[in-house]
Formats: C-alpha cells, sequence, structure tokens
C-alpha cells in the first residue's frame, strides 16, 4: 500500500540581474506579459466588416470578376499594414496573414469570413482588441 507522498521544499530564486536577453516589444510573441495570438483582432474585424461590406455587390454574379479580387485586396492591404504596425510581425509573417485572411474574405460568401472572425476573435479574446 502506498502511503503520502514525502514533502519537497522548494526555494524561490530572484532572476539574474544583468542577463541581456532578447529584445522585447510591447504586444508582440516575445512580451512576456502579452498573450500569444496569431492575428491582431483589428485584422480579424476589418475582414468582417470588409466581407459584408461586399456582400451587397456579390449577390448580382456578373460583378464576381470585380468585387473578389477587390475583397481580397482591401483585406490584404488592411491586415498587412495592421499586423505590421500594431502586432510588430515581420514582412513575411504579416504578408502570410494577409493573404489568408485575405484569401477567406475572398469567398463570395461571407459565411466563411463570418465562422472563420468569429473563430479567431474568440481566440485572441475580444477583451485583448484596445491592445
Amino acid at each position: 500500500m502506498l502511503g503520502k507522498p514525502p514533502l519537497i521544499p522548494v526555494e524561490l530564486v530572484p532572476p539574474e540581474r544583468g542577463v541581456p536577453g532578447p529584445p522585447v516589444v510591447p504586444g508582440h510573441a516575445t512580451d512576456a506579459s502579452a498573450p500569444v495570438t496569431p492575428f491582431h483582432p483589428g485584422a480579424v474585424t476589418m475582414m468582417l466588416v470588409f466581407d459584408y461590406l461586399w456582400t451587397i455587390p456579390e449577390f448580382a454574379i456578373v460583378d464576381w470578376p470585380l468585387t473578389i479580387p477587390a475583397c481580397f485586396l482591401c483585406v490584404a492591404v488592411s491586415t498587412f499594414l495592421i499586423q505590421r504596425r500594431k502586432h510588430g510581425d515581420r514582412r513575411r509573417v504579416a504578408m502570410a496573414k494577409a493573404l489568408l485572411l485575405g484569401t477567406i474574405a475572398a469567398v463570395p460568401f461571407p459565411v466563411a469570413s463570418s465562422v472563420a472572425g468569429l473563430g479567431f476573435l474568440a481566440w485572441i479574446g475580444i477583451k485583448k482588441a484596445n491592445r
């Protein structure tokens, strides 16, 4: 029969001073106080806004050659700028995220962006939107 496990003494050691670490960008993934999130809430919100703005013209199927690229460009450009300036991503990372959100928004029906956008916002946490 097993008894109680032995108590192990724990010693808290203060962090070493003067040890240089990686540079910390506020709100970025290197900032220990900031949660690691893939997208800035503003970028996801812009995807939802632009996709719903382009929904009405998309119902006229003859406009698809115009509205699909326009929606993609609006979302991709705004996402790239937000990810670079507000979230602190590098160019390649911001471009990849911009292409992903632009592609989701370019689907001719707003269902894809609604599901993806609301899922991303839930993951990020809407309370963190003011960062």
